[in-house]
Order: C-alpha cells, then sequence, then structure tokens
C-alpha cells in the first residue's frame, strides 16, 4: 500500500519556527557586553559606598570617638551604598541596543 502525502506529512516530526540552533562553540551569554560594564560600574560603586562607612574609631577602646555619627557615615555612605544596588539592578535589566549582542 502506497502511503498518501497526508500520512507522511502526519509522519514527519513538526519543524521547531523561531528556535535558533545554537552552535556547540558559540558562548551564548545572557546580558550583552555592555550591560557587564555597567555591572562593574555598579559594583565599584557600592564599594566606594563601603569604604565612605570606614573609619571613626578610637585607637583607646576606654575612650569614646562622636566621628562614628559624622554625617558621612550615617547618612552619605548608605545612599551611596543603595545606588549602587539600584544601579546593578538596572543594568541587569537594561535591554542590549543589538540583539545579537546578548547571543
Amino acid at each position: 500500500m502506497k502511503k498518501t502525502d497526508k500520512q507522511k506529512r502526519a509522519e514527519q516530526k513538526p519543524e521547531k519556527v523561531g528556535i535558533k540552533k545554537q552552535e556547540p562553540n558559540e558562548l551564548g551569554f545572557a546580558i550583552g557586553k555592555e550591560n557587564y560594564m555597567y555591572l562593574i560600574i555598579g559594583f565599584v560603586i557600592i564599594i566606594i559606598g563601603f569604604l565612605l562607612m570606614i573609619g571613626g574609631g578610637s585607637d583607646d577602646p576606654n575612650v569614646f570617638s562622636e566621628e562614628v555619627f559624622s554625617w558621612r557615615r550615617i547618612t552619605l555612605a548608605p545612599i551611596v551604598v543603595l545606588f549602587g544596588f539600584v544601579f546593578e539592578i538596572w543594568a541587569i535589566m537594561k535591554k542590549p541596543k543589538n540583539i545579537e549582542e546578548a547571543i
């Protein structure tokens, strides 16, 4: 018995439409090169914020230093660290200019 065209098509595996085959030697990163640069910048901002928190201690453990409560350590440094984390989230979520850049 000869198979009809309909039966032949039913036996064939359906092709996946819209899925790009990735070559084994290609590395597919989730985000692009530009995003990684922004991530590095955000990391540096966070480090700067933590560096602003350093200090204010006393050399003598019996003497209390009021420098611990300076505006730089209590207000500025946490704001810089928070900005760094927000910048990191933005850097991850930012869509690359070229879609091929992220692939």
